[in-house]
């Protein structure tokens, strides 16, 4: 069992930045590829970026290539997606969710991950 709790979501201008954490519990966190997706409003939930366990592979959704980062911490059992160059259209609220996968995988489905935590929400103005 795996839970997770994200943070660090807020309200943010254009161009400005965030880092939203997702903390997780449990002593398998790193036997865990992590991800991140997000649902606007009005819209299904959509894959924005996943990392492997290993930390060694990282995949992102186009429309986020270039400004965003993820990145984890084994030790702190803590993923992290850096996003820069924030855009109105990001907003949307942002879920992590863990997958339990092979070594290099990013996961990009939703099917393929099995804890998802609650969300934080992220607002971009114009």
């Amino acid at each position: 069992q795996v839970q997770l709790v994200e943070s660090g979501g807020g309200l943010v201008q254009a161009g400005g930045s965030l880092r939203l954490s997702c903390a997780a519990s449990g002593r398998t966190f790193s036997s865990y590829a992590m991800g991140w997706f997000r649902r606007a409003p009005g819209k299904d939930r959509e894959f924005v970026s996943a990392i492997s366990w290993s930390g060694g592979s990282t995949y992102y959704a186009d429309s986020v290539k270039g400004r965003f980062t993820i990145s984890r911490d084994n030790a702190k059992n803590t993923v992290y997606l850096q996003m820069n160059s924030l855009k109105p259209e990001d907003t949307a609220v942002y879920y992590c969710a863990a997958s339990w996968t092979t070594a290099w995988a990013t996961p990009t489905g939703e099917h393929e991950y099995v804890y998802w935590g609650q969300g934080t929400q992220v607002t971009v103005s114009s």
